[in-house]
């Protein structure tokens, strides 16, 4: 990539991928090291940062744990008025932007304001973690489908933007992303719906680095193991229907 693909007044929605510096693609690293100003999530990476140009101008974003730095609405406008100033904006993600990272939203901002964007994406979570622990989320012999749900949303709420009857028996592997809060309801949930109590289950702590840590179980038993095994950080979920090998 030459200098002048990275223009000043265009945004870059850029994937940091899931930890591991190793995945994060050569594209969106050259962006950063030419980028103007930096907006960054909360990143389980810092050594991200450290491809960027001395002068660029950092801003950090993140919401973690509830903790929220910036709202949402609040950071579309803070892209926007800093690519309108002039500055080539990267806007820095953990995962890829378009998988539960909101990239969505901001695109339609950059849409409405009529700024140049350019999505990079990024290696997400939702493959890479089960990929790092040994397990494959498709096999031939065991299962052809795998969907990507959203953790945060209470199962038991009324009216559910998940289909949880169709989910529970419809795909062979479900991955939660950041579902450790409803642990407990998304197993009970999915049972109620025809998922067996017996189905594998794999709970997933900071993937791709160092200290990634797994939790098997099943259905039944996974939220007391979680629990007793104290992990405090949410992980990535994924509900197998064959092994038990151990799975952002």
């Amino acid at each position: 990539m030459s200098k002048q693909d990275v223009k000043r007044g265009k945004v870059y929605l850029i994937g940091a991928g899931p930890g591991d510096p190793g995945l994060m693609t050569l594209k969106g690293k050259e962006i950063l090291s030419r980028a103007d100003v930096i907006i960054y999530d909360y990143l389980a990476n810092k050594v991200f940062l450290e491809y960027r140009k001395p002068e660029a101008e950092m801003i950090y974003v993140g919401k973690k744990g509830g903790d929220h730095t910036m709202g949402q609405a609040d950071i579309n406008r803070l892209i926007v008025e800093k690519s309108k100033a002039g500055y080539s904006v990267a806007r820095l993600k953990g995962g890829d932007p378009f998988i539960f990272g909101r990239g969505g939203e901001e695109a339609q901002e950059l849409v409405a304001d009529g700024i140049p964007f350019e999505v990079v994406p990024g290696i997400t979570s939702a493959i890479s973690v089960p990929a790092y622990a040994g397990i494959p989320l498709t096999h031939r012999d065991h299962t052809a489908t795998v969907a990507f749900v959203t953790g945060h949303e209470d199962p038991f709420k009324e009216k559910s933007n998940i289909h949880w009857d169709k989910l529970a028996t419809g795909v062979g592997t479900i991955v939660f992303l950041m579902g450790v809060g409803n642990l407990f309801k998304i197993a009970e949930n999915l049972v109620r719906h025809g998922r067996s109590s017996k189905t594998p289950v794999a709970v997933i702590h900071r993937g791709t680095v160092a200290e990634q840590k797994t939790i098997s179980g099943n259905l039944e038993n996974i939220a007391a193991k979680w629990k007793k095994q104290g992990c405090a950080h949410r992980p990535s979920l994924s509900w197998g229907r064959w092994w038990d090998c151990g799975m952002n």
